[in-house]
This record gives C-alpha cells, sequence and structure tokens, in this order.
C-alpha cells in the first residue's frame, strides 16, 4: 500500500477530493456526475484507498470495454508508482492480471457480473464503482439490480455509480436519495462547429465517408497541428475513411500521418497502437468504442458523424437488427468531450446545430431495446429471479416479459420444476444456450446441429448470422 496517494492537479475531480472522501466514509452510496476530463475514471478508486477502503478485500471498478479497462488500469498503475502493476490490475475476458497483492481491479462489467454467479455478495470487494453508467448495457442494469439486493445484505460495501452524462435524479431514486457529488470538466475551451452536409441536386447527395473525409482534410490544410479522432458509425465506413486518408492528396498535403481504425471487433494489441507515441499526425478513425473513458493522447480535433448501430428488438418479427441511428445528445456531448484533453479543442458536427437540439437526451437504455427472452435466459442462469420482481432502474413490459417466456417455451429452454417450485425454470438445453454468447435462436439452432450431426457447417452460418456486419 502506497504511504501517500498523489492527485494530478490539473485535474477538476482533485480540488473536491477530501468532499468525495468524506461522503464515501459517510455513506454507503455516493452518486458521482463528472463531465468528460473531469479525472473521474482515474481518480475515484484511488479515494477509495484513501478513505480507508481495499486493505483486506480490493475495491473494483467497471468499464463498459475491455480497452478502457486495460488502458485505465496501466494509467492509474502509473500514477502510484506502481511498476509491476502489483496494487493495480485488470481482468477481462481470457486475461486476468490481478494478483493477491491487487488492491484496485478494473474489470469489464461483464466479467463483474459473471463473478456475481458463483459469488452473489461479491465478498472479495469492499467498493465497487459502477463506471460510464449511463451507457445502461443489460450487464450495467443487472449490476445495479444486484448492487440494490446488496444495499441491506452487506451494509459495510460501499458503491459508487460515475458518468459523464448521468440521469443523477433517478439513479439517486434508485438507492433511495442516496448523495449525488457533481464535477465540472477541464478548463480548456472546445469550440464546436456544424457542418451539415451540402444540399446538392437530386441523385447527388454527399456520402458521410466523403463529407468525413472532406472535413478531416480541411482540418489537416488549415488548422494548427493536433491528433484527430473521427467518430463513424460501422466498421466498413471506418475501413474506407481510413483507405482515403491513407491514399491520394492528402498525404501530399501532409508531412505526415498515421491513420488508424479502431473498432471492438479488433485484437488488444490492434487497438492498443492508439495510445503509441507517433512523430507523425495521428488520426483516430473509430466507433463508440472511443466514446467513454479510453483518453487518446494527443487529440485536439474531434469529428462526430451523429450516427451510430443501436440493436433494437422486434418482438412481431422476433428479430433483433442494428440500424444506423442518430445518436443522443449526451452521446454527442460525450464525443466533443474526447477533445480539449491538452489545450484548445475543436469539435466539428457533421449536422445542424437543430439537429442535435432535437435529438433525444439520452440513449434508450438497452434493457427497452432487448429481446426479453435473451435477458430472461441470462436472468434464470445467474438466478436473479424473475425479471418482473428484479429491481431494474426501468423494468420492461409486461408483456415483453410474457412475450419472452413464450419463446424460450417454444425453444426448450424452459420448463417445469420437478421440485414444485413456482415458475419456469431453465431446461438442460436451456443451461447450454445461456453458456453461449449468442441470441437464444441461433443457440439453439446451435444445440440443434449437434444432435444432428451437421455442427460444423451451422456454426458457420450461426457466426455470419451473429455478427453486424455480415458483408
Amino acid at each position: 500500500m502506497p504511504n501517500a496517494i498523489h492527485y494530478p492537479p490539473g485535474l477538476p475531480i482533485s480540488g473536491q477530493r477530501q468532499e468525495i472522501i468524506d461522503k464515501i466514509k459517510a455513506h454507503q452510496v455516493l452518486i458521482v456526475a463528472g463531465e468528460t476530463g473531469s479525472g473521474k475514471t482515474t481518480q475515484l478508486p484511488k479515494m477509495c484507498l484513501e478513505a480507508g477502503l481495499g486493505a483486506e478485500r480490493m475495491i473494483a471498478c467497471t468499464q463498459p470495454r475491455r480497452i478502457a479497462a486495460t488502458s485505465v488500469a496501466v494509467r492509474v498503475a502509473a500514477e502510484m508508482g506502481d511498476a509491476d502493476m502489483a496494487l493495480v490490475s485488470y481482468r477481462i475476458r481470457f486475461a486476468d492480471r490481478t494478483k493477491k497483492s491487487t488492491r484496485i481491479k478494473f474489470l469489464t462489467d461483464g466479467m463483474l457480473l459473471a463473478e456475481a454467479t458463483t459469488d452473489r455478495r461479491l465478498s472479495r470487494y469492499d467498493a465497487i464503482i459502477i463506471d460510464e453508467a449511463h451507457e445502461r448495457s443489460l450487464n450495467i442494469d443487472f449490476l445495479l439490480g444486484i448492487l440494490k439486493q446488496l444495499v441491506k445484505l452487506r451494509p459495510e460495501l460501499k458503491i459508487i455509480i460515475s458518468s459523464a452524462t448521468l440521469d443523477t435524479e433517478k439513479f439517486s431514486r434508485h438507492f433511495d436519495n442516496a448523495p449525488v457529488i457533481s464535477i465540472p470538466g477541464k478548463t480548456f475551451p472546445i469550440e464546436v462547429r456544424y457542418c451539415p452536409a451540402p444540399e446538392t441536386g437530386p441523385g447527388a447527395e454527399q456520402s458521410i465517408v466523403e463529407q468525413t473525409v472532406t472535413v478531416v482534410t480541411d482540418l489537416i490544410c488549415h488548422e494548427p497541428a493536433g491528433d484527430i479522432l473521427v467518430f463513424m458509425a460501422t466498421e466498413r465506413d471506418i475501413l474506407e475513411v481510413v483507405e482515403a486518408l491513407q491514399g491520394g492528396e492528402i498525404r501530399d498535403k501532409s508531412t505526415g500521418l498515421m491513420v488508424l481504425p479502431l473498432f471492438g471487433r479488433l485484437s488488444g494489441r490492434e487497438q492498443a497502437q492508439i495510445f503509441a507515441d507517433f512523430s507523425e499526425r495521428k488520426i483516430v478513425v473509430a466507433t463508440n468504442v472511443a466514446e467513454t473513458s479510453i483518453t487518446v493522447p494527443g487529440i485536439r480535433y474531434v469529428v462526430d458523424s451523429g450516427l451510430a448501430r443501436i440493436s433494437s428488438y422486434n418482438p412481431r418479427a422476433r428479430t433483433t437488427k442494428l440500424p444506423v441511428q442518430p445518436i443522443s445528445r449526451a452521446s454527442a456531448d460525450q464525443r466533443r468531450g474526447r477533445c480539449g484533453r491538452v489545450g484548445p479543442g475543436v469539435c466539428v458536427r457533421l449536422y445542424s446545430e437543430e439537429e442535435y437540439l432535437n435529438k433525444e437526451a439520452f440513449t434508450p437504455p438497452e434493457i427497452v431495446r432487448a429481446n426479453l427472452a435473451e435477458v430472461i435466459l441470462r436472468m434464470l442462469d445467474l438466478r436473479l429471479g424473475h425479471p418482473a420482481q428484479f429491481p431494474f432502474l426501468d423494468p420492461p413490459h409486461p408483456r415483453s416479459i410474457k412475450d419472452g417466456f413464450a419463446l424460450l417455451h417454444e425453444l426448450a429452454a424452459v420448463e417445469e420444476s420437478r421440485d414444485h417450485r413456482p415458475g419456469l425454470h431453465l431446461s438442460k438445453q436451456g443451461r447450454l444456450m445461456a453458456r453461449l454468447p449468442l441470441d437464444p435462436c441461433i443457440a439453439r439452432m446451435v444445440l440443434e446441429a449437434r444432435e444432428r450431426r451437421v455442427l460444423h457447417q451451422v456454426i458457420i452460418i450461426a457466426a455470419a448470422l451473429s455478427i453486424q456486419e455480415p458483408r
């Protein structure tokens, strides 16, 4: 354990250090809302440590994505002078770097949820920080419900809910009017420019890729030096932008250019390239994987397409689709906050100010967009009880729950209990389906293929059906 914990003086959260530590000591649950760049992700675990937590158990800090969990762990370890990462470490899928000496543990929310299946009380932790809670993925909503139940079971457990764009009143009510602390963002000014696609004649509309390349080229040619972060909706768009920027006349206008793609399907080594030091000007073209927690060093400019893939389930057709849709204002603000971390920044939005003002305030939580059959399957596997009784922040509609159970019954994933316990329970097939990271219908296909000895052929079809871009 370090004798003294230091906080970077340039971070806004450092100025509220004592207030936050006092609140952690005085309250079981704390809601922390801080603008992007305020230092929440890196400094809150250290404040928990200074508040006396982490002496016998660990302090957990969840991240929505593996690249955030690993990069933030490395950053915090460096700040604490922990060169061999003995005190600060991380756990992601297929990689557990924690040791007996680990006191601060960064992990994906999916990993913490997996731990809750074998240790419902999460007894190895003194404090649990749910970071980027505004993303409201199923994993985060499950964790919020589990923590709500743990408040009474483990009164000594400290819980911190943190995000840049948080509906603080809703989260506070969920945890019995927990106190809220608001932290301002960094003081570097960010200039927002609106650059909607120019109106052209019929059949001559400019594609989002062409519009993006034009704006990036203009930044390179006419703005002071600084790295650029570009947000696109799909892998295909990213690769087209990267290809356009790597070749053509933009190379002739720039003394040096390093163009890097970033999306979830890349390997950890490929994703980590964005943190490397390059002598050339760096352009990172990313999906919303770079929207939260990840601070790419040197970013002075952000180009925001205003689009993202957002999954939604059609209960009538029983299909999940991943259309490209406009992002919410909260997501747009998150993207803007990625620049201006090292100096004055510029955010170029490829849409009008009117479009920004008309956007939804927050992205709808995944629980209201998801296939409830998949949610119910996971809940039964995790032994979380019936969805109608689980303390969800936004409970699903009773009709959706009924339809979800009906689909699972058709797939033979649930059955009446043989020991006369009330309600439906997972069948043998249902338990296997819950272990597969697939839509229940596709998981059922795979199990049936194994029985009919055509597993190799069907796995190829299942893989094609389960990815975002089959093309």
